[in-house]
């Protein structure tokens, strides 16, 4: 049969293959530890759970509004007023069928061919090909980890074209778990004016930070860059409810609005139990996703002190999220069973196939040399993939 162009120059998701693999080696009965899903392993939150279920009974189970229904969209618009200080319409808010959904309905709805789009490295994997999607350009432009993995104001004014019509801003970050302070957004938000560009402002991660830092939204610095900004964000991440499938965009009404008509030809409604759920989670104290964040701060502090530890590994402390991404190019050139270890990659499939650890190489997040490694898992396993890992990595020639 043939495919078209489209589908035969994607890829699938390097982190959800990852681990697929990793779930088949279980069934297999091989005892791998997987650092691979960028997913909370905590339950979702009982009283989000009872709100689903209260929906069933009550019958709530049919087409809702494509968009959204208006109570949640006001829980949201709500939530951005008090928590991000930036206020919106609800015709300036669309709910999706998850936080990628909403990027990809957001790429469909502004770029054409011939647009730029640009994309800080490391970056989470499904950034370029969804702009590909959209038969725009992704212009990928470098950042160090000397630099806390932030994006220069200086780089970023060498790449600005005629055609660019977006940057892509994720804070805090997956995968390095950095963040942008409110003086460094201030100074991308004055050269995104200045150049007349938009800001896809990921911030999925927003309530998942450490060590004090203040979380800022680039919409909230000014009416202009607010103007200018589309805010992502959904409930996946902080409500530990990735199935449930809930993301949301805040943007420009022109902008929802050609979104909610793509929407409308695609998948329709996001599922109108899940609705109600991320009600619940929207309009509820927020108790549950403090103890979470405690816990994953533990976690933080305990696999960046070891990995740190281990020979030949440096590791950059996160800010936020619950990724690390250690840098692991010393063991470049090292062999195993007469191969060479010559990229993450090669790194990747020997942790799995000698340490039965499976991790995500850095490659997939347009940085070579790294390892990503997802800590939305227990403390127990953590520490015995790491042991797992140093035994592995030291056993190289």
């Amino acid at each position: 049969m043939k495919l078209s162009q489209k589908a035969m120059s994607i890829k699938p998701s390097a982190t959800l293959a990852i681990t697929a693999k990793a779930n088949q080696m279980r069934a297999e009965g091989i005892d791998v530890i997987s650092f691979g899903a960028g997913e909370p392993d905590f339950d979702t939150p009982e009283h989000i759970k009872k709100a689903a279920i209260s929906a069933i009974e009550a019958g709530f189970t049919k087409y809702t509004p494509v968009g959204g229904i208006e109570e949640l969209k006001e829980a949201i618009v709500a939530k951005l007023k008090r928590e991000n200080k930036v206020e919106y319409d609800i015709s300036e808010v669309l709910v999706s069928s998850g936080g990628k959904h909403s990027y990809y309905n957001v790429a469909q709805a502004m770029f054409d061919p011939g647009d730029e789009v640009i994309i800080p490295t490391p970056y989470w994997v499904s950034y370029p090909p969804i702009i590909k999607l959209a038969g725009a350009t992704p212009v990928i432009i470098e950042t160090s980890e000397e630099d806390g993995f932030k994006l220069s104001p200086d780089e970023l004014k060498k790449v600005i074209t005629k055609s660019t019509r977006a940057l892509i801003l994720n804070s805090p970050s997956n995968p390095s778990g950095t963040a942008y302070t409110k003086e460094e957004l201030e100074e991308i938000a004055n050269i995104a004016l200045e150049n007349n560009i938009y800001i896809l402002s990921d911030e999925i991660y927003e309530k998942i930070i450490y060590d004090g830092f203040q979380q800022v939204s680039i919409a909230s610095l000014s009416k202009e860059i607010k103007d200018k900004t589309i805010i992502l964000n959904g409930v996946s991440k902080t409500y530990a409810m990735t199935g449930w499938r809930i993301g949301y965009t805040a943007g420009p009404k022109e902008l929802i609005s050609a979104m909610n008509r793509i929407q409308s030809q695609s998948t329709s409604n996001p599922s109108s139990i899940s609705q109600k759920a991320a009600l619940a989670a929207l309009n509820s104290p927020q108790d549950d996703v403090y103890k979470m964040v405690e816990a994953f701060k533990e976690r933080r502090d305990y696999i960046v002190k070891k990995l740190n530890s281990i020979p030949g590994i440096k590791c950059f402390n996160p800010i936020g999220a619950f990724y690390v991404f250690p840098n692991i190019s010393n063991y470049f050139s090292k062999k195993f069973n007469g191969k060479t270890i010559k990229n993450s990659y090669d790194f990747t499939n020997y942790l799995l196939e000698k340490a039965k650890v499976a991790v995500v190489p850095g490659i997939e997040f347009g940085k070579e040399g790294y390892i990503r490694l997802s800590y939305a898992t227990s403390l127990e396993k953590i520490k015995e993939g790491l042991n797992r890992l140093e035994e592995a990595v030291l056993s190289l020639a």
